[in-house]
């Protein structure tokens, strides 16, 4: 065998040798005329044209979609384009601020400091007045997610914490060293529930949107650290838009993997397949935003350990529901600290943990790889500066509604609302499975646990999104595919709300098929020309424009488009 192999070899090196010897020569006789600068010049010239076409090749992706943004900006500045396109927006911008303004009719913006300041009766008149202008029956359970621990107790409670601690911040530990003793028994507390050890650690953040991107911002700087230059992240498709927000804060590059179309859970051998030398952390959702469904952690956490990532867990959305199932009576998938591999965990205390909006927990393994959150300016004139999160001063007084909120309900308050949103979330996905022509996303009942998704194959499903709203309801519509969604609240868990929410489901589907075809809503008609748009910064282009809106403090003029 060796033999053979030595003779082929020396085959082919006879047959290579004329030819290398051929193209010496013709190299060498070309450049004997050239001065050595010139060869200096172009052997430059040739490195950066090769580095040039290496990166093309190594960031094809991104380089496909940089050049389909140019296409389409050039597309859009074109004369026969330009025009119509700059006409749709307009009009667009119009509907959104009609949309977003629709309970501003007869009621002007405060746009200057009263000349006479207002006494404290006149101004609860004035917050009266302000609160009347919603319609949708959030109290009552007709909104999907949004709001969820809004019982009048905790609300009293919450209130009069608030009260005593308006002014606190912080950043100031020495003043307010209670404030202090409270974050850091928030973050102990949750660090327990997710099975995290002595070493275990975190911080506070305003929300779930600062968790995910502060431990973005750790993992890039801790990459960074190990000599990484181009930091990457591996993200499921389904995993929340707040990854993307931090990889165009940071600049970080991101690799999104498709997930299985049968369970929804990411694809763990195109997961693994986009891991390289760059990759700074993996992640997966516990549960996932559009079909709360739970990756397959353990084995993520395995992909993070065979390679030296880091994995963060996503629970925003099921933090506090997640660590109490088995309590309450569920089982429960492998999704923290006793993962190996988990290096961190977000989890939001102002959703399931029912404490008022602007308060999460970032959880990290160890402090190794907390550091790489901090910030701390060593040489600033105003002396020694550090932070934690991204703010500076903070409201001591969410801290403290969040800790009061936890010592309220404790783990037997937690443990009942799981099992009775849990409950209710597999009474709707059953009732739903069974509803023709609706079908369950994934399929299986048995793994809801407070996200119940729909879709249709014989009826647009954002119809069914409209029809519902002419109820009072207020779900969430999706895209790629087209469902619908309710994320379930203790407010669903209320008597007779789920009931009448299959009810009119029922009644609503019964309508929609006698006339299937029938003109469109609203959702159905945006979200259909959204499906249908290739250029995806009209999309972005038009979410700013509600942006806009929501800030706008014009009155709305009833002019015709």
């Amino acid at each position: 065998m060796l033999e053979l192999i030595s003779y082929y070899i020396t085959e082919a090196a006879e047959i290579v040798q004329p030819i290398y010897t051929k193209a010496e020569l013709c190299i060498n006789e070309h450049f004997s005329r050239r001065r050595p600068l010139e060869i200096i010049v172009i052997s430059c010239i040739g490195l950066l044209i090769l580095q040039y076409i290496w990166n093309f090749l190594c960031n094809f992706e991104d380089n496909l979609q940089r050049m389909k943004l140019k296409f389409f900006r050039m597309a859009r500045n074109a004369p026969i384009l330009r025009e119509k396109i700059a006409k749709k927006m307009k009009e667009a911008r119009h509907d959104i601020e009609l949309s977003v303004k629709k309970f501003d009719k007869g009621s002007t913006y405060v746009e200057r400091l009263p000349a006479k300041p207002l006494n404290k009766k006149e101004v609860a008149e004035k917050l009266t007045s302000y609160s009347k202008m919603g319609q949708l029956q959030w109290k009552d359970g007709f909104v999907s997610g949004a709001v969820y621990g809004a019982t009048q107790e905790l609300g009293e409670l919450v209130t009069e914490v608030f009260s005593r601690h308006a002014f606190s911040n912080p950043l100031h530990a020495d003043v307010f060293p209670d404030i202090r003793k409270m974050e850091a028994e928030i973050v102990r507390m949750v660090c327990n529930m997710f099975h995290g050890d002595e070493a275990s650690c975190g911080t506070t953040t305003s929300g779930g949107t600062e968790s995910l991107m502060l431990a973005c911002k750790a993992y890039r700087d801790l990459a960074i650290d190990r000599g990484v230059r181009a930091p990457e992240m591996v993200i499921p498709v389904t995993a929340h838009c707040a990854f993307d927000k931090a990889a165009q804060y940071f600049t970080i590059k991101m690799r999104k993997i498709p997930i299985d179309p049968v369970t929804k859970q990411v694809n763990l051998r195109a997961m693994r397949r986009a891991i390289n030398k760059n990759t700074c952390m993996l992640i997966g959702s516990a549960p996932n935003y559009p079909y709360g469904v739970i990756d397959q952690i353990d084995k993520i956490g395995a992909l993070g350990v065979k390679y030296g990532i880091p994995v963060h867990v996503d629970s925003c959305l099921g933090g506090f529901l997640l660590p109490f199932l088995e309590e309450a009576g569920f089982k429960a998938p492998p999704f923290d600290f006793r993962v190996d591999g988990v290096t961190s965990i977000s989890c939001d205390t102002h959703k399931y943990g029912y404490a008022p909006k602007g308060s999460s927990v970032l959880m990290y393994r160890n402090k190794d790889y907390r550091r790489f959150q901090y910030f701390a300016a060593a040489d600033w004139p105003g002396g020694v500066y550090a932070s934690a999160t991204f703010a500076g001063s903070r409201p001591g007084s969410l801290i403290a509604a969040c800790w009061a909120t936890m010592m309220f309900l404790g783990q037997p308050g937690y443990v009942k609302a799981t099992r009775e949103i849990v409950n209710t979330a597999r009474k709707l996905a059953s009732e739903f499975s069974k509803i023709k022509h609706l079908r369950l996303v994934p399929e299986d009942p048995d793994v809801v646990i407070n996200v119940v998704t729909i879709a249709s194959d014989d009826f647009n499903i954002y119809r069914l999104s409209d029809t519902l709203n002419t109820k009072g309801w207020a779900l969430n519509p999706l895209q790629f595919p087209p469902c619908i969604h309710i994320c379930l609240t203790n407010l669903h868990a209320m008597k007779g709300v789920a009931e009448k929410l299959i009810q009119d489901v029922k009644t609503c589907v019964d309508d929609i098929m006698k006339s299937p075809n029938a003109a469109i809503g609203s959702t159905a008609a945006m979200y259909g020309a959204v499906a249908t748009i290739p250029d995806r910064s009209i999309i972005s282009d038009i979410a700013f424009a509600y942006l806009d809106a929501c800030l706008d403090s014009q009155p709305m003029k009833e002019e015709t488009k």
